[in-house]
């Protein structure tokens, strides 16, 4: 099936929107820190609004009352700083937001389902073709995403991936 692409994609946000979610999937992220910034409105005009970043490597989220309220209940507490390090299952949803329908980021209400990793054996034909990816330019990161190791393992691993 063909990969589309969201028209929002054209445009440089600075935060993360709809348009960064890959086709109608959610993604896993972890909360890191609130801060208070100001960030432009539709009108241009700076406001102060509450910023979640998160600790991977994505855009921070303007972070919404409807948003908040789906973390209190979710996290069982209104205090924002017991929301830090958490992980949190994002997506988009159609709502009524400004005399319009619209696509919004919003906080899944229930804990994201971690998926299981795949053990790999040393000296199997899966563990060959990860060495053979790695030295193709792949991660060790994005590996450890499907696959379990072991700490020697992952030192062998390390030897591997192109820097």
């Amino acid at each position: 099936m063909e990969q589309k692409t969201h028209w929002k994609s054209l445009f440089n946000y600075p935060y993360l929107g709809v348009q960064d979610l890959k086709t109608s999937s959610d993604i896993i992220l972890t909360a890191k820190c609130v801060v208070k910034e100001d960030v432009p409105n539709k009108s241009g005009q700076k406001e102060k609004c509450n910023v979640l970043y998160f600790q991977e490597d994505v855009k921070p989220m303007v972070l919404n009352k409807t948003n908040c309220k789906t973390m209190e209940k979710l996290f069982k507490t209104p205090c924002y700083e017991d929301w830090m390090n958490k992980k949190l299952q994002i997506g988009s949803a159609r709502v009524n937001a400004f005399g319009e329908m619209i696509d919004a980021l919003r906080i899944r209400p229930f804990f994201p389902k971690e998926k299981e990793l795949i053990p790999v054996e040393t000296n199997s034909t899966v563990w060959k073709d990860i060495i053979d990816a790695l030295k193709g330019g792949y991660k060790l990161s994005a590996v450890q995403g499907k696959y379990r190791f072991t700490k020697d393992q992952i030192k062998e691993l390390i030897k591997y991936e192109i820097s």
